[in-house]
């Protein structure tokens, strides 16, 4: 390897996935990095019982590739991004989300990128990997599909997020809490990107860096559904104007759901869903939680 090498760190916050956690640092220490770096892990630990600990040290052991573990334990994804953060070291910074697994080029790709674009970071697909074949409605729905780019598009805030993202680590210097800690259950990842943006920061997109997000059984239940739209509501980013487009739009969906049912089961998935998150964010600005927890998750 080049003594120009630069080195990146993957960072990876966790809660109450070990199985989804063990399959992804088996993917990560394997990762090609065609002598251009050397990576490490940072794994954070979101769960005050510890419950990655033991996935995290039985790999540490066996891995050539630094893996280091982390536990922050107050239930708020911000101050355990903040922390992986904090004791990352190197020249760049990846975020992966703990559900999700990379193909071996992932990092690869994404770094070649973010060179060859001049960039100050670089964020590809997350594509929904089902270990069980989902009903027809679902897949008809494309809940868990997200939009792509072609390669080297510039990208704006609104299209941003952690889940599959490299960033060059000097752009958070003399920031100690880069992830604000008032997004406690999500949001908290387009809100530094749009600030990174607003300082002048430029993202592009590399479609050739997919990861995979394992979609089990339960979380195309609609119960589950629903209750992570209701939770969505919650993102304190909200704005007046946001809230009162709602107040139209509740009325306007909770109207038309008995004909949309007409048109199939996913659709009127589609717009009820849409529906909780409206509901959610009238409910949070009026100070009502209708979802206690800080995630809606599955392990």
């Amino acid at each position: 390897m080049s003594i120009d090498a630069k080195h990146i760190c993957v960072c990876v916050c966790t809660y109450k996935r070990p199985e989804m956690l063990r399959l992804l640092l088996s993917k990560l220490v394997e990762q090609e990095t065609d002598r251009l770096f050397s990576h490490s892990i940072v794994i954070v630990d979101n769960d005050v019982s510890e419950s990655a600990r033991h996935v995290v040290e039985s790999h540490a052991l066996e891995s050539a590739v630094s893996i280091r573990y982390y536990v922050e334990p107050e239930q708020n994804i911000a101050l355990a991004r903040n922390k992986a953060t904090a004791n990352a070291r190197g020249d760049f910074i990846a975020f992966m989300d703990d559900d999700e697994f990379p193909q071996r080029d992932w990092l690869a790709c994404l770094y070649r990128t973010c060179n060859k674009f001049d960039a100050d970071g670089v964020l590809g697909p997350v594509l929904p990997y089902f270990n069980v074949a989902p009903p027809r409605w679902v897949l008809q729905g494309k809940y868990f599909d997200r939009p792509t780019h072609k390669t080297g598009t510039v990208l704006p805030w609104y299209n941003t997020r952690t889940g599959n993202v490299l960033f060059d680590a000097s752009i958070l210097q003399g920031d100690r809490e880069p992830f604000n800690r008032e997004f406690g259950s999500g949001g908290e990842d387009r809100h530094f990107f749009r600030r990174m943006i607003g300082q002048g920061r430029k993202f592009v997109w590399c479609n050739e860096a997919p990861v995979y997000e394992v979609i089990p059984p339960e979380r195309w239940k609609k119960s589950f559904m629903l209750r992570r739209a209701l939770l969505r509501g919650t993102n304190p980013s909200f704005t007046k104007l946001s809230v009162a487009k709602s107040l139209f739009a509740i009325p306007v969906y909770t109207l038309s759901l008995p004909f949309l049912w007409f048109f199939g089961p996913h659709v009127f998935m589609k717009y009820l869903l849409k529906d909780c998150d409206h509901l959610g964010r009238v409910l949070s600005f009026l100070g009502f939680r209708v979802i206690k927890d800080k995630y809606v998750t599955t392990s």
